[in-house]
């Protein structure tokens, strides 16, 4: 990557300093902390129960052959997709779009 130029480096002081630019990120660190959380809960959940509550998870559901853990397994597997789903539909819609318009009034 090439060393910016110093009209580049005036443009992204420019940026950086206006206060959409700011909430932007601020917004933008706050939802990816609470998805974050939510995974790391969730994962944190799935563990525990695993270690501390053996014979819940190994119960067979509907009295089959499929366990609670496999079945509690895939679900926070697909709920790790939608939360990733989650973020980047908001960053398509939201914030890319906001961005687009700081850079556009500041070019």
């Amino acid at each position: 990557m090439a060393p910016s130029s110093p009209p580049d480096l005036a443009r992204e002081a420019r940026i950086a300093s206006d206060p959409r630019y700011v909430a932007l990120v601020r917004d933008r660190q706050r939802f990816s902390w609470m998805l974050t959380a939510i995974t790391v809960i969730v994962y944190t959940s799935f563990i525990s129960l695993i270690a501390f509550d053996k014979p819940l998870m190994a119960q067979p559901i509907a009295g089959g052959t499929t366990s609670i853990a496999v079945v509690l397994g895939a679900a926070m597997l697909v709920g790790t997709v939608a939360i990733c789903a989650v973020y980047v539909w908001r960053a398509n819609g939201s914030y890319d779009a906001r961005l687009a318009a700081l850079l556009e009034s500041i070019a």
